[in-house]
């Protein structure tokens, strides 16, 4: 090891000589791309620096007059990191129950093989949330539908008695599950699949949205089907918004087959679609859910998977574990994330913002129909989508946005998503509106 030197808090952090408060934008970037692992292009010439409130950041930018300095402007967060942050930055509730924590209790983390006084706690806050018998608490959003994959597997063999090794996991077209390597294998995204194979076997995928599709091959194949795994609505495909009918006619087929109903609340749950969660909108209860992202605050990772009794009980011990896994920090964070959910009405928050956004987006569509091929949202989870011609480019949309200062990003090349706190402001999100107004008005 090279000689290290460590020293200082915040800008004053130095490492080697360095101090970070004298990177700019650019000095960041040129390190990331020489030391890191290149598996994210985040925007260029913004650095965030700090948060002003629950949904506004600090950012750096290049200082126009100074190319070796930088200038801090106010960006609105319109992405919420990915539903990480649905009860807003640096939620006072959840920072105080955490500084508390190391400050007076003093219980930071022990492993799972001992118990630890705050897993009642977090276990009855998210049984009674979830209306679930049963809570298994993980770490990464991703590992929430990994577990839901093998708890329905070996349910497969030990209670619906499909021979072993022979179970099939049937999952959605279009789905964004993660990128370990089950949340790949069930992808169909060729970017997230090159140069990864040998994929995990037993998957199969059908068109989201389709219920005639899911019917043949429960039809087909359904006495080796352990369980379908799908997002109640699909994020990162653009906001797909299923049918009204089509979760009431999943559930109904799934149960006539015995087929597990295993649903991806990671990014669509604690209150972001209008409801505590997204299955909640269609009036059916998944067998087992994948919950993550805002289970920790915007303060820490949290996830867990939370299901019926005699499901999550083909479970032992040995069978499934996790060092972080409902650590004492983590489970006072996600116990208090869901106190800020239910007492702050987050849901009905983000179904009043979300009507008030989706208003300017039809606004936008009706202005420019040639631009605008089609509007979404349930709650704050919202995306226009532009008609697909090269000029109408959701990156050079984020881009221009961001120097209006929100903060957005595209997914699939036309769509753009627009997902900010639940506790967002009604002007800010007038003045999002204003900002894409402008940006699409320019293309």
């Amino acid at each position: 090891m090279t000689e290290l030197t460590i020293t200082g808090y915040g800008d004053d952090l130095t490492v080697n000589g360095i101090r970070i408060g004298d990177l700019t934008p650019d000095d960041h970037k040129n390190i990331e791309k020489k030391l890191g692992g290149r598996n994210y292009a985040p925007l260029d010439d913004v650095v965030v620096s700090a948060v002003k409130d629950s949904s506004t950041l600090i950012c750096r930018k290049p200082d126009p007059d100074n190319v070796k300095a930088y200038i801090e402007e106010e960006i609105i967060d319109g992405l919420c990191c990915y539903s990480a942050v649905n009860q807003g930055q640096l939620n006072q509730k959840i920072l105080d129950a955490v500084v508390h924590h190391l400050t007076v209790d003093k219980l930071p983390t022990v492993p799972r093989s001992i118990r630890h006084k705050y897993m009642a706690a977090f276990l009855m806050a998210t049984t009674s949330l979830t209306g679930m018998d049963r809570v298994v608490p993980k770490v990464a959003g991703v590992e929430a539908p990994e577990l839901m994959f093998k708890i329905a597997r070996r349910w497969g063999y030990t209670v619906k008695n499909i021979p072993q090794n022979e179970a099939l996991i049937i999952g959605a077209k279009g789905n964004f599950h993660g990128r370990s390597m089950t949340a790949v294998s069930l992808s169909d995204d060729p970017d997230a699949k090159s140069g990864f194979g040998p994929f995990v076997p037993g998957i199969e995928l059908v068109p989201f949205n389709d219920i005639e599709a899911l019917a043949a091959i429960f039809a087909e194949k359904g006495d080796r089907i352990a369980a379908f795994l799908a997002e109640p609505i699909q994020g990162e495909a653009g906001v797909i918004v299923p049918k009204d009918d089509y979760w009431p006619q999943v559930a109904k087929l799934c149960k006539e087959h015995n087929i597990l109903l295993a649903m991806d609340e990671v990014q669509t749950g604690f209150g972001r679609t209008g409801a505590n969660f997204a299955h909640q909108l269609y009036g059916v209860k998944p067998d087992l859910m994948g919950c993550g992202k805002a289970a920790g605050g915007g303060i820490l990772p949290v996830s867990f998977v939370a299901g019926r009794d005699d499901v999550i009980g083909v479970l032992t011990p040995g069978s499934e574990g996790s060092t972080f896994g409902g650590y004492p920090l983590a489970s006072v964070v996600a116990t208090y994330a869901v106190k800020v959910l239910v007492e702050d009405k987050l849901a009905e928050r983000a179904r009043i913002r979300g009507e008030q956004l989706l208003q300017h987006f039809e606004e936008l569509q009706s202005e420019f129909p040639d631009k605008i091929r089609e509007v979404r949202a349930k709650g704050l989870l919202t995306a226009f989508e532009m008609h697909d011609e090269p000029q109408l480019d959701g990156h050079k949309v984020s881009v221009e946005l961001l120097k209006r200062g929100i903060y957005a990003k595209e997914t699939h090349h036309s769509t753009v998503r627009i997902a900010p706190a639940l506790t967002i402001e009604a002007w800010q999100i007038d003045d999002i509106a204003e900002a894409i107004h402008q940006t699409v008005k320019e293309l």
